[in-house]
């Protein structure tokens, strides 16, 4: 099934607006309302926000600003944050990645391709460099050692930025052929795919990111922007993970929770669990994707 952001936002609130009958809600006054909880606890898994609240780097999430405040009916009644709605894709991130031993799971680790042990940070403060000699700070999601993730799930696209932006770049012509990337009216579509693919590159890491299986142009935008990529050793850093395919690997627990608050189920990866989708490299140095190749259509 593949669905627009709007529709997936649209199955998640009326979802919530079921359960949230557990707890004290509000909905968005927008054209697709979205639920917002009052207090982050019950966008939560009680286990996963017991260890938010006892780790002060974590805890600080909580507190991001959610900034469709206006929205909201009542909106100067009190400040409200990210992690309190209901799409939020941070708030599905932590959930998974802040339950008791979630990395224990073999399965879960092999298609991250990370070790035992391995620690998530959220809201990572990227360095990438800029031609004039300082750098870009932008946030990423998660990083779990060498791995650098970004999550979506209702988000409308990866942003967008002006050609000039991207020139900013010391190193874009060494990992993009820029000609490549989507790009319509001198506007760059996957901003926040470009910006974390430099990030990988600057740090040595691998880029990966997730999305609901159901968000086919999440899917499509992501694939355009990694055959655009020039370096060949980066590409084999750059991988695609679905929830559905991470929710097969999760403590049942976890599962019956994204299954009734987001309509994830649980879907094995084809031929078993493996490293997540990563870019390869096949006949006189073109790149394609693992699964299939998706054109981007330019005006």
């Amino acid at each position: 099934m593949r669905l627009s952001a709007a529709q997936l936002r649209q199955e998640i609130s009326a979802r919530n607006v079921e359960r949230g009958a557990q707890f004290e809600y509000e909905v968005s006054a927008s054209a697709t309302p979205s639920v917002i909880y009052s207090g982050a606890r019950g966008n939560f898994l009680p286990s996963s926000y017991a260890r938010i609240a006892a780790n002060p780097e974590w805890r600080r999430r909580l507190t991001k600003v959610y900034t469709a405040s206006r929205f909201v009916p009542r909106a100067a009644d009190r400040r409200r944050y990210e992690l309190e709605c209901a799409n939020s894709s941070d708030a599905l991130l932590m959930n998974v990645f802040c339950y008791p031993r979630v990395m224990d799971s073999p399965g879960l680790r092999g298609l991250l391709g990370v070790e035992r042990g391995t620690k998530p940070e959220f809201g990572v403060r990227a360095r990438i460099p800029l031609k004039s000699g300082r750098e870009d700070r932008t946030e990423i999601d998660m990083r779990l050692g060498a791995l650098l993730v970004e999550a979506k799930l209702t988000e409308g696209d990866f942003q967008r930025a002006e050609m000039r932006l991207l020139e900013r770049y010391a190193q874009a012509e060494g990992v993009f052929e820029v000609a490549a990337l989507p790009v319509r009216g001198g506007v760059v579509h996957g901003w926040q795919l470009i910006r974390g693919v430099l990030a990988a590159h600057a740090w040595g890491a691998a880029f990966t990111v997730v999305c609901d299986g159901r968000r086919g142009d999440l899917v499509e935008m992501w694939y355009a922007v990694m055959r655009a990529v020039s370096d060949c050793g980066l590409r084999t850093r750059l991988g695609l993970l679905t929830w559905q395919e991470t929710a097969a690997h999760l403590p049942p627990r976890v599962q019956r929770f994204l299954r009734e608050k987001y309509g994830i189920e649980g879907e094995p990866r084809r031929g078993g669990a493996g490293v997540v989708h990563r870019g390869t490299v096949r006949g006189e140095g073109r790149f394609l994707p693992d699964r299939r190749t998706v054109d981007y259509e330019r005006p």
